[in-house]
């Protein structure tokens, strides 16, 4: 897997001040995509166990809320497989049973459809799909429509979009929506 971008702080893809991990490769070309380049499966830089390493650091100070995984499109299979070690990594130092203690969360944002794509395709056909959602606590799930982009949307660009709460959806069997703090 490669890497388009490493953000060591960003407060645009998600709540707080996030380390976003913007991945290369992604098959939807959606019209207006704001990070084209990074459709590009060879493009960027190969994310490798000394990538790992200094995401891990970037994590570290108390006022980072956590990781964020973008695109490209994390939920490309390979993509997967290449982001699972950190997701791992992360889980192991930031449990979320010591959630209070630590603050870090992960977000995602993927253009496949977290009930039809990521949980009735992917999670029958690859293992790998079931561990990530294991990881993430909000995905925000939808390709970009141009014709539906709006800036007045929080943490997304259209409004065809969704901010899923993972755990909670997954648990509930239907989807569970994260709402923005007042």
């Amino acid at each position: 897997m490669n890497y388009a971008d490493i953000k060591k702080v960003d407060v645009a893809n998600g709540t707080g001040v996030r380390v976003s991990v913007f991945v290369s490769g992604c098959t939807h070309g959606c019209k207006g995509c704001f990070n084209e380049e990074a459709w590009d499966f060879n493009y960027g830089k190969p994310f490798t166990e000394e990538t790992i390493d200094q995401i891990m650091a970037y994590l570290e100070p108390d006022y980072i809320s956590g990781i964020t995984l973008l695109g490209g499109e994390p939920f490309e299979h390979s993509n997967q497989q290449g982001l699972l070690p950190l997701l791992r990594r992360f889980r192991e130092k930031y449990p979320r049973e010591d959630y209070d203690k630590h603050h870090k969360n992960v977000w995602a944002f993927s253009g496949y459809l977290f009930d039809r794509d990521i949980v009735d395709d992917m999670c029958s056909k690859w293992d790998e799909t079931r561990e990530m959602l294991s990881y993430i606590d909000i995905l925000v799930d939808g390709e970009f429509l141009e014709e539906e982009k709006s800036l007045k949307l929080i943490f997304k660009g259209s409004a065809n979009q969704r901010t899923i709460m993972v755990q909670e959806s997954l648990a509930k069997k239907e989807i569970v929506l994260w709402q923005p703090p007042c």
